[in-house]
């Protein structure tokens, strides 16, 4: 089976209508795959075809999108180790002596 048939089943299967640029998707899991790390190929390419089916994208607004991130994943400066820079790794104070049963919480 070639990837033309499989993408036709698959079509079937998933019962969506739609044509395949498979080159632009396998274009961008390859940069995302080399230039951020291996497993950000399939999540990419995912986020792709959720972002071009939320917004009712067409073949040329996926070709937009996809250049989008093909240009984040290239200029991807961060090894597959790095920390997040955004979290926030501080002490959590430990309270576990404090009576908490009274307090009121938002929402509650």
């Amino acid at each position: 089976m070639n990837l033309h048939d499989w993408i036709d089943e698959l079509c079937d299967a998933l019962d969506v209508e739609t044509e395949v640029d498979e080159a632009l998707v396998l274009d961008l899991a390859r940069t995302a795959a080399h230039d951020v790390t291996k497993v950000a190929a399939p999540i990419t390419t995912y986020l792709l075809g959720f972002a071009a089916g939320q917004q009712g994208a067409g073949p040329a607004e996926i070709e937009k999108l996809a250049a989008r991130a093909q240009a984040l994943a290239d200029g991807w400066d961060r090894p597959a180790d790095a920390p997040d820079p955004d979290d926030v790794d501080d002490e959590v104070p430990d309270d576990s002596g404090v009576d908490h049963s009274d307090d009121a919480y938002e929402g509650a």
